[in-house]
């Protein structure tokens, strides 16, 4: 498919119902909105979003529903450049979040409506993936899409690079999402693995639990793949893995070493969609490559380069209120950068 996006994400596009509160309310506690209004989220969404911001070509496979949530979700993609085209709708209620965001930008998060839960994939769907250069998965995909999407990803003699995102907590996911023995296959497979605290401490266990099995899925991959490397062996094409931890930084397990990098330091407005804005920013500089216009930047620089410059769209995109609401250009992000070197 000549005409195919260069980056597929698979995920929803949503109406998030955004709650101003006083407080995130404890159990059996409260808290006062001082104010209600909506906008446009989803995690596949927000990731492509963000991707077209920083000018790559990128569409979104996902399902709305044939109602006032859906006809909104689809107005707000044909603003952006994202391809919508994979984009269907069904008689399902369409997927929406209520979000209570805290006067400190932390945020509690509530999902219904099945329409992006009941997606499945078609043969056009299969095609544009296969032909892509990156595709994008959340744990919020449902289990048979994601396993389609690794059965084409596998059989495909240049396939895709692959970037997962686990993005919740296993019993979140039961029922709705990528299923935990799916998860092990993504693990084992995926050329860019994140997960943010939350979901790490309940697939993994915890971050050293996760570090040590991320790390040894690594080495599977890599032995399989070019035989064992010995010391010194150039390690470019290791898979790669990130833990974030909010404010705290972020964890990257790749080429062979376990490092620790910062976040930077903005005023938070609102947290949704950071870790989002996270991922876009890593495909960008580190799987999406050369293209688009962005050889300069692209993704075969170093390492921590790439962590950089994608906390650096997380932290902007959290200056601003709503998933996508201060999702930045290249451009703003490399001045962001600059002032701070």
């Amino acid at each position: 498919m000549s005409d195919a996006p260069s980056i597929v994400a698979v995920g929803a596009a949503a109406i998030d119902e955004w709650y101003a509160v006083s407080n995130l309310p404890e159990p059996d506690g409260g808290a006062f909105a001082s104010e209600v209004t909506s906008a446009f989220g989803g995690v596949g969404a927000n990731v492509a979003v963000a991707l077209d911001g920083l000018d790559r070509d990128v569409g979104l496979v996902s399902r709305v529903g044939d109602d006032e949530y859906g006809r909104r979700a689809r107005e707000y993609l044909a603003a952006t450049g994202v391809d919508a085209s994979r984009v269907r709708v069904g008689d399902d209620p369409s997927t929406r979040s209520l979000i209570l965001s805290a006067p400190d930008g932390e945020r509690a998060i509530v999902t219904t409506g099945d329409s992006f839960r009941e997606l499945r994939l078609d043969p056009a769907d299969r095609e544009a993936i296969a032909a892509a250069a990156v595709v994008f998965l959340t744990g919020y995909t449902p289990d048979a899409v994601s396993r389609d999407v690794l059965d084409v990803v596998e059989g495909t003699p240049d396939p895709p690079a692959l970037v997962f995102d686990l993005s919740g907590p296993v019993e979140e996911l039961v029922g709705r999402g990528t299923e935990p023995d799916t998860v092990r296959r993504l693990l084992h497979r995926a050329d860019l693995f994140v997960a943010g605290d939350v979901a790490a401490a309940a697939y993994f266990g915890g971050e050293a639990a996760a570090v040590e099995r991320i790390a040894a899925a690594q080495r599977a991959r890599v032995d399989a793949a070019d035989g064992v490397r010995g010391a010194g062996d150039p390690a470019d094409d290791w898979p790669r893995a990130v833990l974030t931890h909010g404010a705290d930084g972020m964890t990257v397990v790749a080429d062979g070493d376990v490092r620790r990098f910062d976040a930077f330091d903005v005023d938070v407005v609102d947290a949704t969609g950071a870790g989002d804005a996270f991922v876009a920013g890593l495909i960008d500089r580190w799987v999406a490559g050369e293209g688009e216009g962005n050889a300069a930047t692209a993704g075969n620089g170093p390492l921590a380069d790439g962590v950089r410059f994608a906390a650096a769209v997380a932290a902007i995109n959290c200056t601003e209120r709503f998933a996508q609401g201060g999702l930045p250009t290249r451009e703003e992000v490399e001045r962001f950068i600059a002032a701070r070197e």
